[in-house]
This record gives structure tokens, C-alpha cells and sequence, in this order.
């Protein structure tokens, strides 16, 4: 029941999945509370689904539901809509239309900010209202808000983080069980941690959204999801796991932004993380996002990325703050993004690590290391095994080029030497 003290803010919500039945089960139970602690009493006016007849957890009388979410976006009985349908369209016309139309708008959808964010901004600019996507990122993790308010004035340099729970738990059983990729994935389907389809998950694209949206965020800029390099975790190997354990480090996936001299590089792909550095202990499918600033120093986020609970909490946070605003009529000012270049994959540097298959006999180690130094990338360390007139070599360069260390590679390829060349993984330092 609404309290004395709060007034109420109606919500339309599109979608009744997993998300959308999980944030309207928290409304309809805990509305009394959230009022007493916020103000604000929230009330479900009207639910949009595909199917009037399917089954689900969620006490909302029948008459809510309809087919048509266009008319919670038009209906003048609606003050926030929140939208949890997913992909690109609708779902951007539905959000579109709400903004202009001075609704202020909740999303937990990830490629729609992360493709089409800067028409949604304006949207919301013409509209006077808010829209906010703290669940789009990292799920239960209060990121976003993080970034956007407690650190608005922070020089971020980079953010680095383990954005996507399915790769993240594929490793961590690799990793700590000797199995290897193929045995894992079918063990997190049928677990329910990865879909029929993991194509998203595995190679990097869901990772890669978030990325975009991070980088936006962080740094100001214009980014959108076909600027960020991806690289999946389909050719990661056990022998890759177990030679990163040798090491001292641990293979993840990871998504990494990063500003420097006016330019912003953006990708995704496996990372050997030392041991020592506070993203190698994070396990299963837990999300964890570090930050460097240039004043805040390092700081990191950890929780639960995904599932209907935290990211309806997520989505919880983002609607109190809508409701909030839309009473006092004001809407937050998220800033201008600019345009910055994006630097591409071959002009940004890191650390490698890289296995090679060559013939056992002398000269050949000579042989293999001047190709490295004629382009310029200079050996870290080595490690060499020999098994049937076969040498084993494990190297790990120093800061190179990404250009150069391609460059290494396709001449390696071309020697009569090399047998077989292995994965090529970059590495953070401590």
C-alpha cells in the first residue's frame, strides 16, 4: 500500500523474461518498503509480452498484460517505461518514442546502448528525461553509476574487466579442473551458464558491447560496438591454461579500454593475468571491472554480472532515480561524447605470449629469435622442452607493437623450421 509520504510512479515494463519477471516480482512484493526508505511507491501499470497464455512467476493481475507495447509507450496512464525485450528492434523505436514523448526510460540492453547509445542520448536530450542502462554492463554491479557520478571529475587511463560470466566460468573450470574448452562448454550448457547458440559468449561480441558502453562512459567518447577488436576463447587450449599456470599467470577473457594521447583503443580477447593482480582471483561466473585513474589510483567492482536477481536489482536503482527525478522535474546531464580517433588493433602494444613447434637441431633457436629482433619485438623470457626431434618453445615478449608481433608471426610461418605455431596470447603485467 502506498505510504502517506511517497507518491506513486507508474511503470510500463516491456518484456516479462527472466530480467523483466524478476524486477516485477521485487515491485509488486517490496513496494511498501522501497516507498518507506525512497519516497517513491512503484506500481506495475501494464506488462508487454509475446504471449498472453504462457506461464509465469509473477502475482500481476491478468489485465495488466497486452501485446502491444506501443500503447504503454503512448498510454498518459504510464510515467517510466522499462525496457527488458532485448536486441536492436523493436526495442529502439519502443525507446525512442518514450523518450521523445517524455518518458524517461530503464534498459538492461546492452546492444541497443552499445550500437545506437548516441541516438538514444539525444532522444532523451529532446525529451528532458532520463535514460539509464546501469544493468547493461556487468549486471548487479553498480558500475555505471560509479563511473557516470563518483568518479565524473576522475581522469580514468584504463578499464579492464571480466564482463561476460560464461567465458569466465569456461576458464575457471579449465583452469582449475585440466579439462579442456570443448568439455567445459557443453558442462556450462547444460548448467544453464551458457546458451544452445554460445556464439555471443565465446567469441567475444557480448563481451565487446559492453566494452563500447564502458569506454563511452569512462572516457567520453564516441564508441560503438563495431569499433572494438574481439577475440574469442574457442582456441584457447589446455596446454595454453596449464603453460599460463607454469607461468604464473591465468587466462582471461577480458575486455580492455584505454585513452592515450587523444585516442581511444577498445578490444576484447584472452589475457594471461598474473597471478598477483586482483582480476586472476575472480571465478566462475562472477564480473569484476579495474580501473586505474590518475588521482583514484586502482580500484575494482566485483559481483555478480548476470542472472535475473542481480540485474533486476540493477535495473531497481536506475528506476528509483528516473521516479526520483521525474518528481523533482529535473533529468541527470550525462555530458557531451565526443570524437576521438579509435586506435586500431596493430597500433596498440602489450605483452605476448606465444608457443612454438620447430625441428630439435642446432641454430634453429638462432634462427627463431633473429625474426623477433628484425621486427623489433625483444624476447622477455624463453622456455624450451624437446620431445621426438621436436623443440617445444615457449616465449613471452616484452611491451611490442601489435603490428610487429603479427609481422614475427607470418614470417615464423614461412620457415622451413617451424612446424607449428601455437596460440598467441597477450599478457597483462603486475
Amino acid at each position: 500500500m502506498e505510504s502517506e509520504s511517497s507518491s506513486t510512479i507508474r511503470i510500463g515494463l516491456l518484456g516479462c523474461g527472466t530480467v523483466g519477471g524478476a524486477l516485477a516480482r521485487i515491485i509488486h512484493s517490496d513496494a511498501a518498503r522501497i516507498a518507506a526508505r525512497t519516497g517513491v511507491f512503484l506500481e506495475i501499470k501494464g506488462v508487454a509480452v509475446r504471449s498472453l497464455t504462457a506461464e509465469r512467476n509473477v502475482a500481476l493481475p491478468p489485465d495488466l498484460f497486452t501485446r502491444e507495447p506501443q500503447s504503454l509507450v503512448n498510454s498518459p496512464d504510464i510515467d517510466v517505461i522499462v525496457e527488458t525485450i532485448g536486441g536492436i528492434e523493436p526495442a529502439r523505436q519502443l525507446v525512442i518514442d518514450s523518450l521523445k514523448g517524455g518518458k524517461p526510460v530503464v534498459t538492461a540492453n546492452k546492444e541497443l546502448v552499445a550500437n545506437v547509445g548516441q541516438e538514444l542520448f539525444e532522444a532523451a536530450a529532446a525529451g528532458g528525461v532520463d535514460l539509464f542502462y546501469e544493468a547493461a554492463v556487468a549486471g548487479g554491479i553498480p558500475l555505471i553509476r560509479a563511473l557516470r557520478d563518483s568518479l565524473a571529475g576522475e581522469r580514468i587511463n584504463r578499464v579492464m574487466g571480466i564482463v561476460n560470466g560464461t567465458t569466465n566460468f569456461i576458464l575457471t573450470k579449465m583452469t582449475e579442473e585440466g579439462a579442456d574448452y570443448s568439455e567445459v562448454l557443453a558442462e556450462a550448457q547444460r548448467l544453464g551458464f551458457a546458451e544452445a547458440d554460445p556464439t555471443a559468449d565465446v567469441e567475444g561480441s557480448d563481451a565487446a558491447a559492453k566494452a563500447a558502453i564502458l569506454a563511452s562512459i569512462a572516457f567520453g567518447a564516441k564508441v560503438v560496438a563495431g569499433d572494438v577488436y574481439q577475440e574469442g576463447i574457442s582456441k584457447i587450449s589446455a596446454n595454453d591454461i596449464a603453460a599460463a599456470a607454469h607461468m604464473g599467470h591465468v587466462i582471461k577473457l577480458l575486455a580492455l579500454a584505454e585513452f592515450e594521447d587523444g585516442e581511444v583503443a577498445v578490444r576484447v580477447h584472452p589475457t594471461m593475468v598474473p597471478h598477483t593482480h586482483p582480476l586472476a582471483s575472480v571465478r566462475e561466473s562472477f564480473n569484476a571491472v579495474f580501473l586505474e585513474g590518475s588521482e583514484v589510483g586502482d580500484l575494482m567492482l566485483y559481483g555478480r554480472g548476470a542472472g535475473g536477481g542481480p540485474t533486476a536489482s540493477a535495473m531497481l536503482g536506475d528506476v528509483i532515480s528516473a521516479a526520483k527525478n521525474l518528481q523533482q522535474g529535473v533529468s541527470s546531464e550525462f555530458g557531451v561524447l565526443s570524437e576521438v580517433k579509435i586506435r586500431a588493433i596493430d597500433e596498440t602494444s602489450s605483452a605476448f605470449y606465444l608457443q612454438l613447434d620447430v625441428e630439435d637441431k642446432p641454430g634453429v633457436l638462432a634462427v627463431v629469435a633473429g625474426v623477433f629482433g628484425e621486427h623489433g619485438v625483444s624476447i622477455r623470457s624463453m622456455e624450451q622442452k624437446g620431445h621426438d626431434a621436436t623443440a617445444h618453445l615457449v616465449f613471452i615478449t616484452h611491451q611490442a607493437r601489435e603490428a610487429d608481433v603479427q609481422s614475427t608471426i607470418r614470417e615464423l610461418r614461412d620457415l622451413d623450421e617451424v612446424r607449428d605455431i601455437g596460440a598467441l596470447i597477450r599478457v597483462i603485467g603486475d
